[in-house]
């Protein structure tokens, strides 16, 4: 399983200013990554009379997206394009070639079955704070550290690993810790935050003190749905998650819409 290196970084611009928040977190992330920022808003307006008013409705809301990204990241290569499709569709095919995906909302059937990480940001300003992977022995939390540790290599700050466990299984606890910060590279700074109780309970309240938590979901299916964990992180985190996706899954998915609507500039 590998995290996708290539690609832009996608935002879905559903509605401005909404979506306002997620457009600024992607535009940092696309200007610290390097790659380019894809503003992109599914269009599944009426036909008939009602066509040409909603089609102008959703041009403007790509054109301000687009507007906002380029204030908050001046230089960054920022392009924006109306997809024709439900946003759910549109999203899921588009983190194909996606180095990040970012929405705005609780799109559970992109966060389950995206092609690449999954960021939701929707607080109007993203909080200070460190970075944190919630991890447990999983292969899908090895993703998560090494996702969580280039951000926080590239941030300039250190890693923080969180583990969730019950009091009767402590010591293999300390374990999972340290088996995950092996996965880190060794220039980041590892530090180890140990907590007791229900993972669905505990980790939405560490979002309180965060500036990003990242995580693996543990089990997703076609269906597009989530673990109760990283359900209730989706529902209740208050700090910019990411959902890390490796390269496993580009066999679920085939055909459906690209980056070929109409152009929006602004």
């Amino acid at each position: 399983m590998q995290i996708p290196s290539e690609g832009p970084v996608v935002v879905g611009a559903g509605r401005v200013p909404g979506d306002a928040a997620a457009v600024r977190f992607a535009a940092r992330e696309a200007a610290s990554r390097g790659r380019p920022l894809r503003v992109v808003h599914a269009f599944t307006g009426p036909g008939d009379a009602g066509y040409g008013p909603a089609r102008r409705l959703a041009s403007q809301v790509v054109g301000e997206a687009v507007a906002i990204a380029q204030r908050s990241t001046p230089g960054l290569d920022v392009r924006g394009q109306i997809v024709d499709g439900p946003p759910g569709r549109v999203l899921l095919n588009l983190s194909r070639t996606a180095v990040l995906l970012v929405v705005g909302g609780s799109l559970i059937e992109v966060v389950a079955g995206a092609w690449c990480p999954v960021a939701v940001s929707r607080a109007p300003r993203t909080p200070a704070g460190p970075i944190v992977a919630a991890v447990d022995a999983s292969p899908y939390s090895v993703l998560a550290v090494r996702f969580a540790a280039e951000t926080a290599r590239r941030r300039g700050g250190p890693l923080h690993l969180v583990h969730v466990t019950d009091p009767d299984h402590e010591s293999a606890a300390a374990r999972v810790l340290d088996e995950m910060a092996a996965q880190a590279p060794g220039a980041v700074e590892v530090r180890h935050h140990l907590f007791s109780g229900p993972p669905a309970g505990i980790l939405p309240r560490v979002t309180r003190r965060v500036g990003l938590l990242v995580l693996g979901p543990r089990s997703t299916c076609p269906a597009g749905r989530l673990g109760t964990v990283a359900e209730a992180v989706l529902r209740h985190a208050t700090c910019p998650t990411v959902f890390v996706h490796g390269a496993r899954l580009r066999a679920r998915y085939s055909g459906g819409p690209q980056l070929s609507g109409s152009p929006v500039t602004a």
